[in-house]
């Protein structure tokens, strides 16, 4: 007669699937809370003990029929602490009797094979593993547990909030305190091309507004280009009312600017010498001598 698994081991079996079923159809860890869950953990341990009581009755009407030899052996391997039983049980070796017990004659081909059962821990984890399968298959389609791109669409708009967190708290860059990066020349790209390409064309060519690629400026105020561009985006054209203070009228923020100027910097310091704008504007205002320095 085999041992049986004790009472405590199958709650923490149960509640621990009630966990992963809870879980996969909630998502949160909210649950554990909820009256749902308690009312239900509270039931299923109810009818573990329930079903342990009849194992029990079983169980005794099982050991009454064994001989003497039986019921010594099955008393002494109840003393023994329920997991050094199954560690024991894992690296069991059987006897020449109990070898000759299982022993399978294929006949035909003269070799010899031990039917030998499977591991306990091996079927618990293959049974684990097919239920774990139905409930996931049955989470996937019924609920959005593990689906990509709910979960893409949930974690963008979390990364997007926390964004907007950091960036209503953050510092924001200024005239001074702003500095040239490649890394922010396509992040400038886009604010660009958002704000700045109806009036000075694609890639900065020009139209409305002068091009952005030669080397000819209408307003310098300051000596460097990158915090020429930065100026002009924060306060606008005195010679020119279209070109508003993007920055002090709040339309973008200090790091929209500074990456807008990184963006201007790299078109016409390191692209345009390289590759000319074809097709660009006329040159406006006076020939610029900018610093060196970014």
């Amino acid at each position: 007669m085999k041992r049986r698994t004790p009472v405590y081991i199958n709650i923490l079996i149960v509640l621990g699937l009630l966990l992963v079923v809870f879980y996969m159809f909630s998502q949160t860890s909210d649950f554990l809370s909820t009256r749902f869950f308690l009312g239900t953990a509270l039931i299923s341990i109810i009818v573990v003990f329930i079903q342990n009581a009849i194992g029990d009755l079983i169980e005794n009407e099982k050991f009454k029929k064994l001989t003497d030899a039986e019921k010594a052996t099955y008393l002494a391997d109840k003393k023994i602490p329920y997991f050094q039983y199954l560690w024991n049980g894992a690296f069991k070796s059987q006897s020449e009797k109990e070898e000759k017990d299982i022993l399978i004659d294929h006949g035909f081909d003269g070799i010899m094979e031990l039917d030998n059962q499977l591991p306990k821990w091996w079927l618990g984890l293959f049974y684990f593993g097919c239920a774990y399968c139905v409930l996931y298959v049955s989470s996937y389609f019924l609920t959005d547990f593990a689906h990509p791109y709910k979960e893409y669409e949930q974690e963008y708009r979390e990364q997007t909030a926390a964004i907007n967190d950091y960036m209503a708290t953050v510092t924001q860059p200024t005239l001074e305190t702003a500095v040239f990066s490649e890394d922010n020349v396509e992040a400038g790209k886009a604010v660009f091309e958002t704000n700045c390409v109806s009036c000075h064309g694609e890639g900065g060519k020009g139209g409305i507004g002068p091009n952005l690629t030669d080397n000819f400026w209408i307003n310098q105020p300051e000596k460097t280009l990158f915090k020429n561009v930065f100026y002009m985006v924060d306060n606008g054209s005195k010679n020119n009312p279209t070109m508003q203070a993007w920055g002090k009228n709040g339309v973008v923020s200090g790091f929209d600017m500074q990456n807008v100027a990184a963006y201007v910097y790299h078109i016409n310091q390191e692209q345009a010498p390289i590759t000319p704008a074809q097709g660009g504007a006329a040159p406006q205002g006076t020939e610029a001598h900018w610093e060196k320095s970014k």
